[in-house]
């Protein structure tokens, strides 16, 4: 897959930081259980992240108190 957009990431105006900071978490998971299973990474694991959250496989999901705090 191409370099997915975040537009095509974010489905209801959730914000791009938050989609930055799930991507994170998810690579971090990833290098982690490689580690713990003693696995080489031939893909680097941000871009395994990134197309898992275009692919579906993960959703973001926002706590909707955090939108109403941005907004005033």
């Amino acid at each position: 897959m191409l370099r997915p957009s975040s537009s095509q990431i974010l489905k209801n105006g959730e914000s791009v930081y938050s989609l930055v900071i799930a991507v994170a978490k998810r690579a971090r998971e990833i290098l982690d259980t490689a580690y713990e299973n003693k696995e080489v990474i031939d893909v680097k694991p941000v871009k395994t992240a990134v197309d898992q959250f275009a692919n579906g496989e993960y959703r973001l999901i926002e706590d909707p108190s955090l939108r109403k705090s941005l907004k005033k």
